[in-house]
């Protein structure tokens, strides 16, 4: 039986298919890139959990996980919550090189101090996802 929480992840993914990349993976930076913040994290935690913990991509999909939490947080004004799971996804993007599996995680660094940066310049009293739109996430050689 599948559960409805795999048949939503199942129509998020459905258009990522038979591409050059797992379909959640790829899934992650559609849902990231339409602010679906919180369907990231489900999308990509699938493959995060088949993944284990001896998996190379564990510490690297835990991080973009982090990553997409953060900024549901900030999406429900969570503002301190939201910079504990940036500096957990920096933790964790932090162990790969700068580019991994055609994503640019030296960027993704920087974009994490970024948006801690602003809620900790904001005495975590203003949201910056009120004064600015979120990042984008891709893959470089992206066409799509």
């Amino acid at each position: 039986m599948v559960s409805k929480k795999s048949a939503k992840i199942a129509n998020l993914i459905a258009s990522q298919q038979g591409r050059d990349f797992d379909a959640h993976y790829l899934g992650y930076f559609e849902c990231f890139n339409q602010e679906l913040f919180y369907e990231a994290h489900d999308v990509l935690e699938e493959l995060w959990l088949a993944q284990g913990k001896s998996g190379r991509n564990y510490a690297f999909y835990k991080g973009l996980i982090q990553l997409a939490g953060a900024f549901v947080h900030l999406q429900k004004n969570r503002l301190r919550p939201s910079v504990a799971l940036f500096n957990l996804a920096e933790a964790n993007l932090r162990q790969y090189r700068d580019r991994h599996e055609r994503f640019e995680v030296a960027h993704a660094l920087g974009l994490i101090a970024e948006w801690r940066g602003l809620v900790e310049a904001g005495g975590f009293e203003i949201n910056p996802l009120s004064t600015s739109a979120p990042p984008r996430l891709g893959l470089v050689g992206d066409q799509s």
